[in-house]
Order: structure tokens, then C-alpha cells, then sequence
């Protein structure tokens, strides 16, 4: 029974507030540590000898049966979301807050061979106001979650999209999806066939209301450098001097903004339209006949890298289904201790003054 005294609601002196601590004191002065608790775990503190220690008696095994109810999910501390007193720093929006690299298996659809079930690395992100502390990261996790199971196309994204935006009360947005996709690639003469897999990226960004769909592709290639082969020809030819001319694995990053009015741009359809630009694509399955072929191929198209950034572009170029593109191209060369490399950008999706420093550096393919 609880008992109010009309005597509590005054205002109580500094001596009869030392009266009551001693009295305290006094009661918890022969009692347990579990006794004490369990009147009020803070009482611990009030001991002589215990002022700075934590909460006695803590529990050590995992409640199994302990289940949470909404009272206590609402008296649960949520700092990240907390007024904008709390923020650090600057009080600047930030256009860019998420997370990266949370991976799941997604499946797409393809042109070639129906659907395929990929492991698919997501990065979502949204802005944040410059007066909101921050926002709930697992909140990005779930919302992407309920659409985890329908084949992806950009439309999926889509509604993924304005689902973050919705939970997490922000103008803009972006995910970006990154997987290796499978392709059967025959070899050059011996009638083999293996998979080639090629790093793509599904991008998909709202800003200031616009959004835009954008695909990122790496290329990997063989490149001959032409210079370097007219001197071993040059060689050959007026010294009877047997001479190589140097070649090396190169990779090409293609980004494509895609028109929005268009028709679908498949996944092939961009690597077809590589082949086309550069034919020198590196080989799977290899016989002695495919290795002979493969010279000879590198022979028939040598290049440097600023033609090769111009010829990926011829063929984006032509194709009704690329709006804005970029081209990043870096051959690895066998014969300097540096790589060469080009950039090249149409339109304003792409345009930018300053790269990445490590921008080529996360071109290097590894087989």
C-alpha cells in the first residue's frame, strides 16, 4: 500500500534531504548488493565506497523469454535522431549519409539466358538536412529488404527509391547495386565456350526532383600498342632482328546515362556494344589455335589509350538509347612502370573538374 503524505509536497531543506541520505545509507550500509538493487539500482551509488561504481548486481545470462513491448521500445535512448543541440560540427547538409556494401542475392532479368540470381553488393544513401541529426542506417536495410525478392529493373529501384525517401523523410536519394554478371563467351577458333564475368553497377539518383538511371560497366581488354609494334615490324624488316611488340591487360569503365524515353539497354547489349569498339577482349577458354588467333587479332587492331576512350564513345554515340556517357580507360602497360590512361565525358551526368586520386587505381582487374 502506497502511503502520500500532504508533508511530501512542500518544499523539503538541505537537512532534511542529509537526513534522509544518511537514513539511506544506513539501511543499505548491511544489505546486499541485490537487495539494494532491488529497490533502485542508482541507490548503489549513494554508498561510501561504491559512488563511481556501475549498477551492482547486473544479470550475465541472456534473458531468452524477455520480449520487448512498445512501452519499452519508446523509453529506448535514439541519439541518432535526436534535436539538432546534439549535432557536431558544422551544421551543413550533407548530400550523401547511408550505407555501403550490405550484400544479398537479387535477381535480374537478362537478355539472353531469362533470370539470374546474383550475390549483389547495395549502397544506399540519402541527404540530410543541416538540421536533423542524422537518420536510422537499419531503416535504409529494411525498406530495401521488402523489395529484395522481385527481379530487379530499374522500376523496382524505382519504388525502392521513393520508399527511402518516405521512411526516412529525405529529398534525395540514390542506390546503387553492384554485381558480376555472368556471360558465355566463345573461344576464337577452337569451338570452346566459357564465362566471362563483368563488374557492373546499377545506379539510380534523385536530385532536386530529377532522377536518373545509369549503368556502369568494366571492360576488360588486351592492348597492343601501335608504336611499339611498328618498331618490332621495323626490326624484323631491316635487321632481320626477331622483336615483340608489348601488349597488356587493360580495363575500360564505361558509365551510361540512359534516355529515359527509350527502349530497354540490356546488360549484353552495352558488352556487345565494347566488343564492337574494342574486339580485343580477354579470352576464357584458350587452345593453342585461340592463342594463335588472339596474336593475330592484337595485331589487326593495335591502339592507344586515347583511341580507345574515342572508340568505346563511337558506339555509345550512335546507340538512341544513351543519353550523357563517360569513358575511363587505362591500359597497364608492360613496358613502363606507370599506366597510361584517358578520360572522356559527354554531357553534364559526367562532367567533373576533380577526379577521385585513386580513381585508376580501382581499374586493376585481377583474373
Amino acid at each position: 500500500m502506497n502511503i502520500h503524505s500532504k508533508d511530501l509536497d512542500r518544499d523539503l531543506s538541505r537537512e532534511e534531504a542529509e537526513a534522509a541520505l544518511a537514513l539511506l545509507r544506513q539501511w543499505a550500509a548491511d544489505k546486499t548488493d541485490e537487495e539494494v538493487a532491488s529497490l533502485d539500482p542508482l541507490v548503489s551509488r549513494l554508498v561510501p565506497g561504491k559512488e563511481v561504481s556501475n549498477y551492482p548486481a547486473l544479470a550475465r545470462a541472456y534473458p531468452e523469454d524477455f520480449a520487448v513491448d512498445e512501452d519499452y521500445k519508446a523509453s529506448m535512448p535514439d541519439l541518432q535522431n535526436g534535436p539538432s543541440s546534439l549535432i557536431r560540427g558544422a551544421k551543413r547538409a550533407i548530400q550523401h549519409v547511408g550505407i555501403s556494401n550490405f550484400r544479398l542475392p537479387i535477381g535480374f532479368h537478362t537478355r539472353d539466358n531469362g533470370d539470374l540470381t546474383l550475390e549483389t553488393s547495395v549502397t544506399g544513401t540519402v541527404s540530410l538536412e543541416a538540421e536533423k541529426k542524422g537518420i536510422n542506417m537499419s531503416r535504409i536495410m529494411r525498406t530495401f529488404y521488402k523489395h529484395a525478392e522481385e527481379v530487379f529493373s530499374f522500376e523496382v529501384i524505382a519504388r525502392a527509391l521513393d520508399a527511402y525517401k518516405s521512411d526516412l523523410e529525405s529529398f534525395d536519394a540514390r542506390i546503387m547495386m553492384r554485381m558480376s554478371f555472368p556471360m558465355k563467351v566463345d573461344s576464337l577458333r577452337s569451338g570452346l565456350a566459357g564465362y566471362q564475368y563483368y563488374d557492373i553497377a546499377l545506379e539510380l539518383i534523385e536530385a532536386d526532383g530529377v532522377r536518373k538511371k545509369i549503368v556502369h560497366l568494366d571492360y576488360v581488354y588486351s592492348s597492343t600498342c601501335p608504336c611499339s609494334l611498328e618498331l618490332s615490324e621495323h626490326a624484323r624488316q631491316y635487321r632481320g632482328q626477331l622483336a615483340t611488340p608489348h601488349s597488356q591487360r587493360s580495363v575500360a569503365r564505361v558509365s551510361v546515362e540512359l534516355d529515359p524515353t527509350a527502349d530497354v539497354l540490356w546488360f549484353e547489349d552495352l558488352i556487345d556494344m565494347c566488343r564492337a569498339a574494342v574486339p580485343t577482349e580477354t579470352q576464357v577458354m584458350v587452345k593453342r589455335e585461340d592463342e594463335q588467333a588472339f596474336a593475330e587479332l592484337n595485331a589487326a587492331n593495335p591502339i592507344f589509350v586515347e583511341d580507345a576512350a574515342r572508340l568505346f564513345a563511337e558506339q555509345l554515340q550512335a546507340d538512341a538509347r544513351v543519353a550523357d556517357y563517360r569513358v575511363i580507360a587505362s591500359h597497364q602497360e608492360s613496358l613502363h612502370s606507370h599506366d597510361a590512361v584517358s578520360v572522356l565525358t559527354e554531357g553534364a551526368t559526367f562532367d567533373a573538374e576533380s577526379l577521385d586520386p585513386r580513381l585508376f587505381q580501382s581499374l586493376f582487374h585481377v583474373g
